[in-house]
């Protein structure tokens, strides 16, 4: 397959294009660089099946040549994101998706969107499955990432039901890994880095608040499954095993091996008080659910933080 993958430089946008690439497909890479970082796909572009493109596709997107699928990752999705660049994030939920399933549908191509579970927001349901249609605050400071990525769900299934477009949507849990952006403001790299430097670890609330945490080769795993599949409609890609954010400094503290102190500060507007994801119908349809364990990925996560710093 050709696969145009935007946000191709980014954390999750580079683990897909190399794990593309390992199974033979092609990948342009689409990335105007915002977030994503060059040196992530550095080791990649002499490899003659992948195309580095810098380009922000809340511009019209022009890709020469046939494609087989269009693969949108592209938005900020950091919580610093959220109030520093906030319509940067709405033009590329918006703008951007209508261009690349535009792109998509000029190539014949199937388009796989990367939604995520903040489109449930603060839920009501908990573990959330897919029918579950969410608690979000629009005008809240998450609104922008969390009504992007509504808006593009609902964008993508017009085209499927006016232009019967080809359509994959993934709902993406917090995932962490190599190659998180060291100061993107999430948890896990907070943690990591704050760990590493002998900083206390900033938890905000009391820190009972639990999230699901998905190593990035599962979750990569599962795009791969589910753009492979012929299965239309949100998947949930995440991982069923929930803890406390005091429990991850916790364990974050123990494999670093660092003295660092815990501080609490003042929850943020709209945090979730509980994220799980329901992954019945990813077991089901896709045969797809996380293999590796929290404490392993934590483990390789922060040795790849001590050999970038």
């Amino acid at each position: 397959m050709r696969v145009v993958v935007s946000g191709g430089a980014g954390f999750l946008g580079s683990h897909l294009s190399r794990a593309l690439l390992a199974r033979g497909d092609e990948v342009v890479c689409l990335d105007n660089l915002v977030t994503g970082v060059d040196s992530n796909v550095s080791g990649l572009v002499g490899d003659d099946r992948f195309t580095f493109i810098r380009h922000d596709v809340s511009n019209h997107v022009i890709v020469d040549g046939p494609v087989d699928a269009v693969m949108h990752l592209a938005s900020p999705a950091s919580p610093k994101d959220f109030t520093s660049i906030p319509i940067k994030i709405l033009k590329v939920g918006s703008l951007g998706t209508h261009n690349l399933l535009g792109l998509a549908k000029a190539k014949g191509a199937r388009f796989f969107l990367a939604s995520t579970s903040e489109v449930y927001g603060d839920p009501l349901v908990h573990p959330q499955p897919e029918s579950y249609w969410g608690n979000v605050n629009p005008v809240g400071p998450r609104g922008v990432y969390d009504e992007s990525k509504r808006f593009a769900e609902a964008m993508t299934m017009a085209y499927h039901r006016q232009h019967h477009l080809d359509v994959r949507i993934v709902r993406i849990f917090n995932t962490y890994g190599p190659r998180m952006r060291p100061d993107d403001g999430r948890v896990v790299s907070n943690f990591i880095i704050q760990a590493m430097r002998g900083e206390p670890l900033t938890i905000y609330g009391d820190g009972t608040q639990t999230r699901s945490f998905t190593y990035v080769d599962d979750e990569v795993r599962g795009f791969l499954a589910l753009l492979d599949s012929d299965y239309v409609g949100p998947v949930n890609i995440g991982n069923p095993d929930e803890c406390t954010v005091l429990e991850l400094a916790k364990t974050v503290l123990e494999l670093t091996g660092s003295t660092s102190t815990i501080e609490h500060h003042p929850l943020p507007i709209d945090d979730p008080t509980q994220r799980r994801p329901d992954i019945t119908l990813a077991r089901s349809v896709l045969g797809w659910e996380p293999g590796i364990a929290l404490r392993d990925g934590l483990a390789r996560t922060i040795d790849w933080f001590r050999r970038a710093s």
